[in-house]
């Protein structure tokens, strides 16, 4: 498919005002190129400008304004999702053709030729829309007859601020103000079409092909109306406004402290409680000759989304720094040129964890179960509890402990930092399952009486690092950056109770896999009768797995922690090369250390659901010893399609994300020109996949295929 954008910059201004302003517009197309999918695309185009003012030489301001205007069109076929499942060859139905020849049609079949003149859909005035029973809707004929939708969505921002000197009142002393709006708005239009769809039945009674008869399956429908749907608005207010101070006594002793009041609300469409958030803040900062840094900071926050009583707490930070290369002992140190330790801890209250509001209340509800006595043939409804109420429900407690480490070496050569963090999320909201007796939640009526708790505790610890080598001799330059993070997640304490340790969550991974430990196949009916199963429709060629808690059935408690959803380790690369007006840039990903399952159509093949090649190494009798693949079977089979080690997989890989090739034309060419420069670039995106299992991760299914992107670009200069 291919991508077109565009930007251009303005900037300018004198003493009292200066402005900017960026438009831009870019335009992608689509891999279909038949039917409505010729005209999909997705457009945008946004404008920002940027006015600053100067009204004294103690008040000073800014205007900020942006929009933009998105519409994406697609087709109402779902071509990708209903390709992945459609089986053209079903056995035992009829065949899927796309489109019938018209010329095909014997000329004398009447009936033919009053569905194809009557017919809204002829592509190309040569075809007929291809259609079967099973599949009497297709998404061939879909492309061409079922319409289109276009969503659209427009969003304009706003701010403004002030900055003012009171220098005059108090040395050192500043105040600054914003106001911000942010309005966004979208919707869907539609032309839904209905379409009929045609199967044609061939004979060869006069020597050749011809179609001697037409099935019709539907009606064609065409309104020619469009529908609008989903509209939807969300409006941002925001506002903020702070004391600033900053002073420096002695030549030593730096000061800056900044008293802020923060506050926004955002109003939807459609829903009643606006999302509301206004907090205070008060920031400390000292630091002797540069050498010596401490730090405090503190937030009064507030949540309506607790009860009264519980809905302000109080956020402090502190951190201290050690510039160790400013010590005397230090100095001699040439290779040394910057060397920075720090180290903070705060404990921060948040309510993003709390994921609706009222979750504290006692819920109710009038309309339970009905009950009725055939005596007299009266009935009632029940009012039953939903979920009890706990009004002292607090906020999540987010403990971070950071240490850090910042270097120069060797002229510059050579650029370190490095961090340790330990973050605890506690207090998180849960249901008390265990803490409550099992009587508290019933199923007829549908009845909980179990209140949200503060108990759930998280971990997470790790480190992440940047390393940066820069070196330029003459015309030829080098640059090398490698960034990296590592983390580990823990469950500290999750309110559960479990029958077996390897089924309990406190104490493994946050985001833990958890599966079954597959021994390979059954080899025979021996083997079926001897071993635990799910039950008696288990064949040799399923798969078979272990027991863990030795019961002779495989349920859900025998699943264990097979691995990490999430990658432990995950790392940045990028090189730079400069020689003269030529500069090349490589930038690459990676991760390292998850896990994922291949669970999607391509690998679970079973049901009615289409083959794919991997179905090759099936297991029969004959090829017990080299199969890779469970039996197939329409019937029986539960346990052959359920996360387990035999679908995991490995998700190591490293990711060649970008190269460009960039060249600046010679500065001598503009002189006294009204072009003041120009650069070429060319670049491509998404270029490859290093990894053991390259195919699984960069294949799709059911959506558009993965694209490699492939830039030619220039940037001009006025």
């Amino acid at each position: 498919y291919m991508r077109y954008d565009a930007t251009a910059e303005f900037r300018g201004g004198g003493k009292y005002a200066r402005y900017y302003a960026n438009v831009g517009l870019y335009n992608n197309s689509d891999l279909i190129k038949f039917g409505e999918g010729k005209d999909n695309h997705t457009t945008r185009l946004h404008v920002r400008g940027n006015i600053d003012l100067k009204l004294n030489d103690w008040i000073s301001g800014w205007v900020n304004t942006s929009a933009s205007f998105y519409d994406d069109r697609k087709d109402r076929s779902n071509f990708w999702a209903e390709s992945a499942v459609l089986r053209p060859t079903n056995p035992g139905a009829d065949p899927l053709v796309p489109l019938i020849p018209i010329s095909a049609i014997d000329p004398s079949d009447q009936s033919a030729w009053a569905y194809i003149n009557n017919s809204n859909y002829i592509v190309d005035g040569k075809y007929l829309l291809g259609g079967t029973q099973q599949y009497a809707t297709n998404p061939f004929a879909g492309m061409y007859a079922a319409g289109h939708n276009t969503y659209t969505s427009r969003q304009f921002q706003f701010d403004l601020g002030l900055d003012i000197d009171l220098a005059r009142v108090l040395p050192g002393l500043s105040f600054r103000a914003q106001y911000a709006v942010d309005y966004a708005t979208s919707y869907n239009t539609a032309i839904i079409n209905d379409y009929a769809t045609y199967r044609a039945t061939w004979d060869n009674a006069l020597g050749y092909d011809m179609i001697s008869g037409i099935t019709k399956y539907n009606l064609d429908k065409s309104t020619a109306t469009q529908t609008v749907s989903d509209s939807k608005d969300i409006q941002t207010i925001a506002f903020n406004a702070s004391f600033n101070y900053n002073r420096t006594f002695g030549d030593a002793h730096n000061f800056h402290a900044m008293l802020l009041a923060n506050g926004y609300q955002v109003s939807t469409s459609g829903e009643y409680h606006r999302v509301s958030n206004a907090n205070l803040g008060l920031n400390l900062e000292y630091d002797y000759m540069n050498k010596y840094y401490a730090q405090l900071s503190g937030a009064a926050i507030h949540s309506a989304k607790l009860a009264p009583g519980h809905r302000n707490a109080f956020s402090p930070t502190a951190t201290l720094g050690w510039r160790i290369s400013q010590e005397d002992w230090l100095s001699d140190v040439d290779w040394l040129n910057d060397l920075k330790l720090t180290a903070s801890y705060g404990v921060i209250n948040q309510d993003i964890d709390i994921e609706k509001y009222y979750m504290y209340a006692d819920i109710f509800t009038s309309t339970g179960t009905w009950w009725g006595w055939s005596e007299t043939n009266n009935s009632m409804q029940t009012t039953d509890s939903q979920r009890g109420g706990n009004p002292d429900l607090g906020f999540v407690k987010r403990k971070e402990f950071n240490a850090g480490l910042n270097t120069v070496l060797f002229n510059g050569l050579i650029g370190i930092n490095a961090n340790f963090f330990n973050i605890d999320t506690n207090d998180q909201l849960t249901i008390a399952s265990s803490t409550y007796p099992n009587y508290f939640q019933t199923y007829l009526p549908v009845s909980d009486l179990r209140p949200y708790i503060n108990y759930n505790n998280q971990r997470r610890t790790g480190f992440d690092f940047g390393v940066n080598i820069a070196k330029e001799v003459g015309d030829f330059g080098l640059g090398l950056g490698v960034n990296g993070m590592y983390n580990k997640t823990k469950n500290l304490r999750i309110n559960e109770t479990v029958e077996y340790d390897w089924l309990r969550q406190t104490g493994a991974a946050v985001d833990a896999l958890r599966g079954y430990e597959c021994l390979g196949f059954f080899a025979d009916e021996n083997d079926v009768a001897t071993s635990a199963k799910i039950n008696n429709n288990t064949r040799p060629g399923d798969l078979k797995y272990k027991d863990q808690n030795g019961d002779g059935v495989i349920d859900s408690k025998d699943q264990v922690v097979l691995g990490k959803w999430g990658a432990p380790f995950c790392m940045g690369v990028n090189f730079t090369a400069k020689w003269k007006n030529f500069t090349l840039f490589v930038a690459g990903t990676g991760s390292f250390g998850g896990m994922g399952v291949k669970n999607d159509t391509y690998n679970w093949v079973y049901g009615d659901r289409k083959y794919s090649e991997v179905v090759r190494g099936r297991w029969t009798p004959e090829t017990a010893a080299t199969a890779t693949y469970p039996r197939l079977t329409t019937q029986g089979g539960e346990l052959n399609f359920v996360t387990s080690d035999f679908w995991t997989f490995s998700t190591d890989a490293f990711y060649l994300d970008k190269v460009q090739l960039t060249y600046d034309l010679p500065s001598s060419l503009f002189r006294d020109k009204f072009v003041k420069g120009l650069q070429v670039y060319v670049n491509g995106n998404s270029l490859a996949t290093i990894s053991k299992e390259r195919k699984q991760l960069e294949r799709a299914v059911g959506a558009a295929p993965q694209c490699r992107v492939y830039t030619l670009g220039v940037k001009v200069d006025f």
